[in-house]
């Protein structure tokens, strides 16, 4: 059932698209294969910009407070509304008992390919930045940079029956 005033929008390669009415109001979204974060980035600021100038052509803008930030119709985006999320595999680290503290600790979360409320397949997870509220776009997108990094580092050392204890991250 597709409901009425719901529309996805793409471009040709399928690496930009704006999702209209599903979630929130609006869900722009960026991805490709590879892993070049800055890129993926780049990509979803132009496309940002030019959505954001049709609105404002139009005599409309994004909903922006200066205490709450972009406000959307799904809380959990409050803030930034910005959830930059990497498909890595840890079959090893994610049965490690200090997987879910581990990823707390970096301001991380987890869930399938599949989205949310989907379980990991083969070990394969989507992380993402926990935070939409308190940091900055470029913040948000290192916090997931370094923190894939360092899950890549540590699911290394487990392969090689290495311990990780000494990797794990004070709080950030």
């Amino acid at each position: 059932d597709w409901p009425d005033g719901r529309g996805i929008w793409h471009n040709d390669n399928k690496t930009f698209l704006v999702w209209v009415n599903e979630e929130d109001h609006l869900r722009v979204i960026s991805m490709q294969k590879g892993g070049n974060m800055k890129e993926v980035f780049n990509r979803f600021c132009t496309g940002l910009s030019k959505i954001e100038n049709v609105f404002k052509s139009n005599g409309h803008a994004f909903m922006w407070n200066e205490h709450l930030g972009f406000v959307l119709t799904c809380p959990s985006n409050l803030g930034t509304g910005l959830r930059a999320g990497v498909h890595v595999k840890l079959p090893n680290l994610s049965k490690h008992e200090k997987f879910g503290d581990i990823l707390k600790l970096m301001r991380l979360q987890k869930r399938g390919t599949g989205g949310v409320d989907t379980a990991a397949v083969g070990g394969v997870f989507d992380i993402s930045n926990a935070d939409r509220l308190g940091f900055s776009e470029v913040e948000l997108i290192q916090m997931v940079v370094d923190g894939v990094k360092l899950l890549i580092e540590m699911e290394k050392s487990l392969e090689k029956g290495q311990a990780i204890d000494g990797l794990i991250p004070a709080q950030k």
